[in-house]
């Protein structure tokens, strides 16, 4: 009891530390969004072997070939998408859970799809031990998004197509807003920002490089 007490302890001081020197200290000014960060366990989405990087400033391996984005990436992601309290959000790639898990904090409904199998049942089981019930999750192929709940406020990818998928723009609502980081695979991409205005225009904005894990299919 007391080495798991003492653990937890030293979790949420690494945790108060990420938030406060890679989130707070980059520019990420969203209080809903640094609250939602200071408040998800990350600890908790990470195989036990990894949980020492779990506060790193990098990402990490979860398994199966993929990872969890760097801390600063989630959030970053997450304050580009001006998540509001009524949003439904639809996440390709739900990996660990984690990010899944921020955006459940600051929206009405979050559906996520996960390719791979072992990934998403670990995510489904974690996701109800941690009480989260406006999380609906299913795997599949993400290049086809979510039809029966398009369309969505918020669309969110978190592995990289070379190009958007086209189904994912057509489920986005008007006046949502789709991220995304698209580029080759295992090389610098382009993370960016769609907006689709009331009329259905959409806009583009390159917002940095990064570096994703390839958005797989079937």
């Amino acid at each position: 009891m007391l080495r798991r007490l003492l653990h937890s302890v030293a979790s949420d001081d690494a945790r108060e530390t990420m938030v406060r020197e890679q989130i707070a200290a980059r520019g990420i000014r969203d209080p809903r969004v640094i609250e939602a960060l200071r408040e998800v366990p990350r600890h908790l989405f990470i195989p036990e072997p990894e949980r020492p990087r779990a506060y790193d400033d990098g990402p990490v391996s979860i398994g199966q070939g993929q990872t969890i984005s760097q801390p600063y990436i989630v959030a970053l992601m997450t304050e580009l998408l001006r998540p509001q309290p009524g949003d439904r959000v639809l996440e390709i790639g739900t990996g660990s859970g984690y990010q899944a898990a921020v955006l459940a904090r600051l929206v009405s409904h979050v559906y996520t799809i996960e390719l791979e199998e072992t990934l998403a049942s670990n995510a489904a089981a974690l996701l109800r031990e941690l009480k989260y019930e406006n999380i609906t999750g299913r795997t599949g192929d993400g290049y086809a998004g979510w039809p029966e709940h398009a369309p969505f406020d918020i669309v969110i990818v978190t592995a990289a197509p070379e190009q958007i998928p086209q189904p994912l723009i057509e489920q986005l609502q008007p006046g949502g807003r789709l991220i995304v980081p698209v580029g080759p695979r295992f090389t610098v991409q382009q993370l960016q920002l769609i907006e689709k205005d009331a009329a259905g225009a959409i806009r583009s904005r390159d917002i940095a490089p990064v570096m994703f894990v390839p958005l797989r299919r079937p």
